[in-house]
């Protein structure tokens, strides 16, 4: 969840980076397609951020600015590079913001998180998201996160590969073009070379 977060920010290393989060119904639609919210609670806060646009400005905002600082975090850790202090510092502060709408219960003998129900906080989606990033740096798991081969793209992804040595975010879209790309390269190399005489005509009896 929190990688796919960070892709909401398109194109990223490209000239045109598309940013996807352009309004608060965005953000609470990417919480419902993550299934952080169900689809009653989504059109709940898409109807209440119409009727509170100041409130919903803020907390898009501060979702933005919780993506770049989880990206800023993961890209530092992926790039074997140092963290960036203040990046730690905002992501922490949405994990401690998340931890007090949290707490732990027991499902079916097992323990799990739960925020509490905030319908009416438009800030709510952000709680998961920032719990999640927090659980994902500090999991083995962090080893396994790839920045996609494509230079256009590198969208991050969670390598979850028996052998852990994918390179592509999806082979449905990056990886395949990749391929027709290889492919046609090699044909190029490969295509056999003709030899032109001087006349044209061929060779001389």
């Amino acid at each position: 969840m929190p990688l796919d977060f960070i892709n909401t920010y398109d194109d990223r290393f490209t000239d045109e980076p598309k940013e996807l989060l352009k309004s608060y119904a965005d953000l609470a639609r990417f919480a419902e397609d993550t299934h952080i919210l169900d689809p009653a609670d989504a059109d709940h806060l898409v109807q209440l951020s119409q009727q509170s646009p100041r409130e919903a400005d803020h907390a898009l905002h501060a979702g933005i600015e919780l993506r770049e600082a989880i990206f800023a975090v993961i890209w530092a850790m992926v790039t074997k590079k140092p963290v960036p202090r203040p990046a730690l510092r905002t992501l922490n502060q949405y994990a401690q913001q998340a931890a007090q709408h949290s707490s732990l219960v027991q499902v079916n003998g097992k323990f799990d998180w739960r925020f509490e129900e905030a319908r009416n906080n438009l800030e709510s989606p952000l709680w998961p998201i920032a719990h999640a990033a927090a659980e994902l740096l500090a999991s083995d798991h962090l080893e396994f996160v790839r920045a996609c081969a494509s230079e256009t793209c590198q969208w991050l992804f969670l390598d979850v590969s028996k052998n852990h040595r994918r390179r592509w975010c999806d082979m449905t879209r990056c990886g395949n073009r990749a391929k027709v790309r290889n492919f046609y390269a090699r044909q190029r190399t490969q295509a056999p070379k003709i030899n032109k005489g001087k006349s044209g005509m061929g060779a001389p009896s």
